[in-house]
C-alpha cells in the first residue's frame, strides 16, 4: 500500500466504492426477514457478488459467488453496457438483480447468461435464453422470469422445479423496434431504467415499445483503431426527434397484447410506470415538461384515466419514487413555489401538501396504508410514507423521514434516525410481506450513513421483533464495509459564502503553515441535479489531494443545484451560463475575504461534464480572473446535448434560440459568442474528452477547439481513446489527475 499513490488508489478502488455494500433489498421471505445486497470481497476487487443477511441473528453469507459462474467480460450485451454507462456502473460481476414478491428467488445475468438463485437453500440455476440476456425480472410468484434479448421480450418458465434450467419462449419480437428496454433519455435523464413491469398476479406484463428509427443516428468511431467499425448510436439531440415510446399490456400465456392509450402526441415522455398490487399507473409529460399527468390504466381495454395533474411555469421536476399509491391515496412529490421563501418540494396526498415548508423532499422511498386504513379518522395514520429530504437551511444534509397522514390529512413528520450531527443518510425501507399471514411481521430496513469526519460510510441493518412477552425488541447489526482507507485525510471547511449564502467547502494543504500565499483552484460541478458540497467526507478526497499539491481548493454549489428549493433550481431557466458562473465568482471573492492568503492573481478552475462546461465558460468570459482551466468532457454547444435535459432548462431551440446563444460556448457558425478577448499573458486551457463518449460526444470539444484555433487562442486538447463519459480505466484515471496537476503548476507558475 505504501508504494501506491492516491490517484492510483482512487482509480483502483473506483473512487473507494469497491467493498461497500449496495443495491439493498430488505424484505420478509417465507423464513422470516432478510436483506440482499451486492458487495465485492475487498476495496480493490471489482467483482461484486450477491450476499444475504439475516437481521435476526446478524449473520451474513455469500449467496452467489460471481467468479464461480464464469467471467462477465466481453460477452456483456450492448444493452447492458449502455445501462452501466447510464448508471455510471464501474464494477463487474453481479451488478444488478431482481427478486420476486414473495422473497423466494433472485434473478441476474453474467456475460449475457441468465441465472437464478433460491434465497433459502441457495440453489443456483442457469437458464436457456434466446440471446444475450438483459434485465431479468421474476414474476411476483417466482414461477417465471422475463428478460430482454435480441430487442424483444422473452420468458423463462421454471416448470421443472427449483434450481432447474426451465424453458424459454419468445413473448414479443418486432424487426427494427425494441421491446422491453428503456430508451436513452429515459435511462440517462428521467431515472427510468426499466422497460417492462409485472402485474401483481404475474399473468400480464406492461412492456414499453421503443421505435428509434426516426431518431438521428450518430456514429462513434475509434480513431486510434481505424480498422474497428464505428458504432451507430441513436441520439436525440435538442430540437430533434425523440424515440417513439408506447406501452402495451401483454398476456403472458399467449402473448396477446393491448395498447395502452393516452394522448402521445401531447405527452410523448413516458416518465414512470408503476404496477404490482396497485393499478397500472403511468406518469407522462409533454415535451416542454411543464405538466405531469398521472394516468391509471384499464388493463383489458388499455384505456387510461387521468387521476392527477400538476404544472409549473418552468418545468415539473421528476422525483424518484413519485408517484406512488398507499391504498386508494395517491402520493406525489411536487414543487410549490408559494410555500416558504424560495418554494418547497413537498409530499402531496391526492394533490394536497402534507409536509411543511422548508423540508425539501428528495425521494419517496415507500408508501403504504397506515394502521387506520383508508377510512382513518383524525389522529389515526391512514397513510405512511418514507423518503429522503434536506432541511431548507442546510442542503448539505440528507435525512430519512417518515410521514404519517391521518384521515383528516393531519400529518406528522419525523426523522427516521437518531444519529446526531450533519450527515448524508440513505434509508432503504423493507418490502412488506405479500401474504396476509405474515402481515404482523415487521420489515427490516437498511441505512447508509456518511459523515464529514469519516472517509468510509457505515451500513446498518435494523429489524423490530416481538419477544415472547409481546414486547418489541430492535435488532441492529452493521454490515461489513471492506473499502480501502484513502491515503488522503480530507479536511473540508464547510462554509456559506456571499449574499446568497452559497454552500461551499474550502480545502487547504495538509502541511499548510498558515503563512504562505496559495494559488486557488475552483473544483465545481455547478449544474442542475448534482451537488458537490455534502456533509460526507468521501466527497472531498480528490479536492484534498489537489490541495495537498499546493492549492487552496474551493468547491461551490451555486444556483441550479438541488436541495435549496424550486426557486433556487429554476434560476437557470433559459440561462445555464450566467447564474452559475456568477455564483462561482461571488464565492471566490467571499472566500478571499475570509482567507486573505489566497492569491487571486493565480486562480484556476477544473471540472468534468457540466463542470467542464463551467470551467471553459469561466476562462472564456472572465480571463481576467481565471488564469487556467481544465474542461473535461464539456458541453460546448447545447444543440448537441439530449432533448430531455437540454429542453427542460433552455426550451426548444426553435422557440428559444436566445437561450442557446446565451448558454453555449460555440455558436451555430462555430464561433466564440460573448467571449472576452485574451490579453497577454493569455490564460491556459486544457480540453479533455473520451472519444467513446456517447453522452457528451467528442464533437463538443472538437468544435470548441476549432473555434479557439480560428480565433487565435492557444489551448491544448487531450483525447482519450476508448474512454466513455466515465473514466474507469485504472491507468487513465490515475494519469488524468497527475497530468492535470502538472498543467496547473505550469499555467500558474
Amino acid at each position: 500500500m505504501s508504494e501506491i499513490s492516491f490517484p492510483r488508489q482512487q482509480a483502483r478502488t473506483r473512487r473507494f466504492t469497491l467493498g461497500v455494500p449496495r443495491a439493498f433489498t430488505p424484505m420478509v421471505g417465507p423464513d422470516g426477514p432478510l436483506v440482499l445486497f451486492l458487495r465485492s470481497d475487498a476495496g480493490d476487487d471489482p467483482v461484486t457478488h450477491l450476499w444475504r443477511h439475516d437481521p435476526a441473528t446478524g449473520r451474513t453469507e455469500r449467496l452467489v459467488d460471481a467468479r464461480l459462474l464464469g467471467p462477465d467480460g466481453d460477452a456483456i450485451p450492448a444493452e447492458e453496457q449502455a445501462r452501466r454507462e447510464r448508471a455510471r456502473e464501474q464494477a463487474s460481476g453481479i451488478v444488478g438483480y431482481a427478486v420476486d414478491a414473495g422473497g423466494t428467488l433472485a434473478a441476474f445475468t453474467l456475460g449475457g447468461r441468465l441465472h437464478s438463485v433460491e434465497l433459502a437453500p441457495g440453489a443456483i440455476a442457469t437458464h436457456p435464453v434466446a440471446g444475450p440476456a438483459f434485465d431479468p425480472r421474476p414474476s411476483p410468484d417466482g414461477r417465471l422470469i422475463a428478460y430482454h434479448a435480441l430487442d424483444g421480450l422473452h420468458v423463462v418458465s421454471l416448470d421443472h422445479g427449483p434450481g432447474q434450467p426451465g424453458s424459454t419462449r419468445e413473448l414479443v419480437v418486432e424487426e427494427g423496434v425494441s421491446w422491453g428496454r428503456a430508451e436513452f433519455v429515459a435511462a440517462e435523464e428521467m431515472g427510468r431504467d426499466r422497460g417492462f413491469w409485472w402485474s401483481g398476479g404475474g399473468d400480464r406484463l406492461a412492456v414499453a415499445r421503443v421505435d428509434e428509427r426516426e431518431v438521428p443516428a450518430w456514429t462513434i468511431a475509434d480513431p486510434a483503431n481505424p480498422a474497428t467499425p464505428a458504432s451507430v448510436h441513436r441520439y436525440p439531440a435538442a430540437g430533434t426527434r425523440n424515440a417513439e415510446v408506447s406501452l402495451w399490456v401483454l398476456e403472458v400465456a399467449d402473448g396477446a397484447r393491448t395498447e395502452v392509450v393516452w394522448d402521445r402526441a401531447r405527452d410523448e415522455y413516458l416518465a414512470a410506470v408503476r404496477w404490482g398490487d396497485d393499478p397500472l399507473t403511468l406518469l407522462v409529460q409533454p415535451r416542454d415538461q411543464r405538466t405531469a399527468r398521472v394516468l391509471t390504466v384499464e388493463e383489458s381495454s388499455g384505456r387510461t384515466t387521468e387521476v392527477h395533474v400538476w404544472q409549473d411555469e418552468a418545468w415539473v421536476e421528476l422525483v424518484p419514487g413519485s408517484p406512488a399509491w398507499a391504498g386508494r391515496s395517491l402520493l406525489t412529490v411536487e414543487d410549490r413555489v408559494e410555500l416558504g421563501e424560495g418554494g418547497t418540494r413537498v409530499l402531496c396526498m391526492d394533490g394536497i401538501p402534507v409536509t411543511p415548508a422548508g423540508l425539501q423532499i428528495r425521494e419517496l422511498s415507500s408508501a403504504r396504508p397506515g394502521s387506520g386504513g383508508d377510512g382513518a379518522t383524525a389522529g389515526e395514520p391512514a397513510v405512511v410514507a418514507e423518503g429522503l429530504a434536506s432541511p431548507d437551511d442546510d442542503p448539505t444534509r440528507i435525512d430519512p423521514y417518515t410521514v404519517e397522514v391521518a384521515g383528516d390529512r393531519t400529518a406528522r413528520v419525523s426523522s427516521a434516525t437518531a444519529t446526531e450531527g450533519a450527515a448524508v443518510r440513505r434509508r432503504v425501507p423493507g418490502r412488506p410481506p405479500r401474504e396476509a399471514s405474515a402481515a404482523a411481521t415487521s420489515t427490516p430496513w437498511v441505512e447508509v450513513t456518511s459523515v464529514p469526519d469519516r472517509p468510509t460510510p457505515t451500513v446498518t441493518v435494523g429489524w423490530s421483533a416481538r419477544d415472547a412477552d409481546g414486547a418489541s425488541r430492535l435488532h441492529v447489526h452493521a454490515l461489513q464495509v471492506l473499502a480501502e482507507r484513502p491515503r488522503v485525510v480530507a479536511r473540508p471547511r464547510l462554509l456559506r459564502l456571499g449574499d446568497r449564502q452559497l454552500a461551499a467547502a474550502l480545502l487547504l494543504p495538509t502541511d499548510d503553515d498558515g503563512q504562505r500565499r496559495l494559488p486557488v483552484l475552483l473544483d465545481p460541478y455547478g449544474g442542475p441535479r448534482a451537488q458537490r458540497v455534502m456533509a460526507a467526507n468521501q466527497a472531498f478526497l480528490t479536492p484534498q489531494w489537489l490541495a495537498d499539491q499546493g492549492f487552496a481548493v474551493l468547491v461551490v454549489d451555486g444556483r441550479g443545484t438541488p436541495g435549496r428549493g424550486p426557486s433556487w433550481e429554476r434560476a437557470v431557466h433559459h440561462d445555464l451560463a450566467t447564474p452559475v458562473l456568477a455564483d462561482q465568482l461571488e464565492a471566490l471573492r467571499a472566500v478571499a475575504a475570509l482567507e486573505p492568503r489566497l492569491d487571486l492573481r493565480r486562480v484556476a478552475i477544473r471540472g468534468w461534464s457540466f463542470g467542464g462546461y463551467l470551467a471553459a465558460l469561466a476562462v472564456l468570459r472572465h480571463p481576467e480572473v481565471f488564469r487556467a482551466a481544465i474542461a473535461g468532457a464539456p458541453v460546448t454547444d447545447w444543440h448537441l446535448y439530449d432533448t430531455h435535459y437540454t429542453e427542460r432548462y433552455l426550451g426548444h431551440p426553435d422557440e428559444h434560440p436566445e437561450a442557446y446563444r446565451r448558454s453555449s460556448l460555440v455558436d451555430a457558425d462555430g464561433r466564440l459568442p460573448d467571449a472576452v478577448g485574451w490579453e497577454p499573458p493569455s490564460p491556459a486551457l486544457l480540453l479533455i474528452h473520451g472519444l467513446a463518449d456517447d453522452n457528451v460526444v467528442a464533437a463538443h470539444t472538437l468544435r470548441l477547439s476549432s473555434a479557439l484555433l480560428s480565433d487565435g487562442r492557444a489551448h491544448q486538447v487531450l483525447p482519450l481513446s476508448g474512454v466513455t463519459h466515465m473514466t474507469p480505466q485504472e491507468v487513465v484515471a490515475e494519469r488524468l489527475l497527475t497530468s492535470q496537476v502538472t498543467f496547473l503548476r505550469q499555467a500558474l507558475a
